[in-house]
């Protein structure tokens, strides 16, 4: 499948102390990418203010996010884009700009933690706890989708930590979780896609969602989570299912360069699956 490829380094919606490395992951992934079908969003290198909103970098983050619409727009066409972070903050506007142009998307979202905190919940002020919440119009003013994504069409995949916040909030929404288990059957979570009256998905993928013996170079590991070969499954399910409306990976944050090139190879193996040309369905 031809694909686009939109490199946005952002940092500024990390939790961590160490958020830059995010920047040298999302350059490392450039390295491996097709030139003429590679552009990039400029990522300031300040943090930037919260400007009273009690999201840590508001301002940054704010920026960014047009700049990701701005250049997902400006680039519309048949082929979907891509989009390599930088933390799950880039998703925002990936996701805005893919819910435009397709109205009855799906966004499936494979990561770790779910993301679904508001300021007042935040633990820590940190977008990259956000993001999710913020795409069902939840959150912040001026960084949340408005309107906001349907909860029936928002699929959590790979889900183990969640704060008593999210527990609550998952229940109150009766949003849809797959566990790392039950990704071992791909169709369950096409069905769960299907379900939803969704006609495209987005796929979003925070390398967290990967056991830590999987990939060491992200910032938030948690135990117990998906393995390369039960996510690529699931990827290429979901494709040869659904039209891909868009995509995102997201939270690569190697510490060298050594570490970037030891686990650049399940990087690709997920980029793969999003972009490998797919049979036709039947």
């Amino acid at each position: 499948m031809p694909a686009r490829f939109l490199v946005v380094p952002q940092w500024q919606g990390s939790s961590s102390s160490r958020s830059m490395r995010l920047m040298d992951g999302a350059e490392a992934i450039r390295g491996d990418l097709p030139s003429s079908a590679t552009t990039g969003v400029e990522v300031p290198l300040g943090a930037g203010d919260a400007l009273g909103t009690d999201v840590h970098r508001y301002s940054a983050l704010s920026g960014v996010r047009d700049g990701v619409v701005e250049a997902l727009t400006r680039a519309a066409g048949d082929d979907p884009t891509v989009v390599i972070g930088g933390d799950c903050g880039v998703e925002l506007g990936a996701v805005g700009a893919a819910l435009a142009a397709h109205p009855g998307l799906a966004v499936v979202w494979f990561d770790a933690h779910p993301d679904l905190h508001v300021p007042a919940t935040s633990p820590s002020g940190a977008f990259h706890g956000m993001v999710a919440r913020a795409l069902l119009g939840d959150g912040a003013d001026g960084l949340v989708l408005q309107p906001g994504l349907d909860p029936r069409r928002l699929v959590l995949a790979g889900v183990r930590a969640c704060d008593p916040e999210e527990d609550a909030f998952i229940a109150e929404a009766g949003l849809t979780l797959h566990s790392p288990a039950q990704l071992d059957d791909p169709a369950a979570l096409v069905a769960a896609v299907e379900a939803s009256g969704a006609d495209s998905v987005y796929v979003h993928v925070d390398l967290d969602v990967l056991d830590p013996d999987e990939i060491a170079s992200v910032q938030l590991p948690e135990p117990f989570g998906v393995r390369v070969p039960a996510l690529v499954a699931a990827i290429r399910a979901l494709r040869e299912r659904f039209p891909l409306a868009g995509a995102g990976i997201t939270e690569f944050a190697p510490a060298s360069p050594a570490d970037a090139a030891a686990d650049l190879p399940a990087v690709l193996r997920v980029l793969s699956a999003l972009t490998a040309r797919q049979r036709p369905a039947a």
